[in-house]
């Protein structure tokens, strides 16, 4: 039976979530500040400040979901931007009934020493992270107490098509590595790092907004097992029938000293630790009890590649990695 669902933001994953729910013959409206953007099959394009409470309730009546898909890539902003978008959500869950389902980060945890699984404390005492586990806790308190139902998914670093420079470490430096040429990334390039793929990313949430039994708790999407930065730098490499290049990790300091110049770059120092240790997420619980699996780890770095590369042919595009799996 079609339904209406909202998705607002219209990035990597909030075009993911609408392409998911319109294959499973949903009603989808997209929202975003401008409400423009390509035409995609299915999907209505609508306009909305996602701090204004009175539009998204007015865009989500009768909606049977809601979804805060919303990610701004200006760090700088987020103290400002979060509270009265996160206020905004949850107004719109308690008047129109719809489930609120967040897309969301890893931040909450902070630095951990064993696998990211649903139910550590969000322990992260760093700016960034206490506003996303914040949020979390709002929500969460709601939903005990009964004004509104949520969920939220967590994932961890993007990759997959449509993910920008902005919103992925490993697409911000593809196009280069494509090109032949050596790149740096943030952090060691040779410890484990879990990448979740935009689509998996946007299948969980379909998924949780539909099963009543995960309201209330913290989901981890479906992900890939860890690689290293230099391994997904070289599989996306190879995946477009490339040679692999060098990837190093900028000199120590690099960060301490741009941050003096530039404040998006003081505001990565917060997680640089991310790239500095084994930064592993755990998604057992996901493909256990929903029986959600991540896309392949080689058509996860195929559609890496074309996206970075919008001129390499998808038939020429082709992989002989072995998948790995979470």
């Amino acid at each position: 039976m079609s339904e209406l669902h909202v998705v607002v933001g219209a990035g990597p994953v909030g075009r993911a979530t609408a392409h998911e729910l319109v294959a499973a013959g949903h009603e989808v409206r997209l929202v975003s500040r401008s409400g423009a953007g390509p035409d995609l099959p299915g999907v209505r394009r609508e306009a909305a400040d996602a701090a204004d409470a009175d539009r998204l309730v007015e865009l989500a009546a009768g909606a049977v979901a809601i979804y805060n898909c919303v990610n701004p890539s200006d760090y700088t902003v987020w103290p400002t931007f979060w509270p009265p978008v996160a206020e905004a959500f949850l107004v719109a869950a308690e008047r129109t009934g719809a489930v609120l389902v967040t897309a969301s980060c890893l931040y909450g945890y902070g630095p951990v020493d064993v696998p990211m699984v649903e139910g550590m404390p969000d322990a992260a005492a760093t700016k960034k992270a206490r506003i996303r586990a914040g949020m979390w806790a709002e929500a969460k308190a709601r939903h005990e107490a009964g004004r509104i139902r949520a969920v939220e998914v967590r994932g961890s670093d993007y990759m997959g098509p449509g993910v920008t420079v902005e919103a992925g470490h490993i697409a911000r430096v593809a196009p280069a590595a494509l090109a032949g040429k050596a790149v740096r990334v943030m952090g060691r390039p040779d410890v484990p790092h879990s990448f979740t793929d935009v689509r998996d990313m946007g299948r969980a949430l379909v998924a949780v907004a539909a099963a009543p039994q995960t309201w209330g708790r913290v989901w981890h999407a479906p992900t890939n097992g860890p690689v290293t930065q230099a391994q997904a730098v070289a599989d996306v490499c190879r995946a477009a029938g490339r040679e692999p290049v060098t990837v190093k990790g900028f000199p120590k300091g690099t960060l301490a000293l741009s941050g003096l110049f530039v404040s998006v770059m003081r505001e990565l120092r917060e997680t640089e630790y991310q790239f500095q240790r084994p930064y592993v997420l755990d998604s057992s619980a996901i493909e256990r009890e929903l029986g959600l699996t991540p896309t392949p780890w080689d058509e996860v770095c195929r559609a890496t590649a074309l996206n970075a590369d919008p001129t390499l042919q998808a038939a020429t595009v082709e992989s002989p990695l072995r998948t790995r799996s979470a």
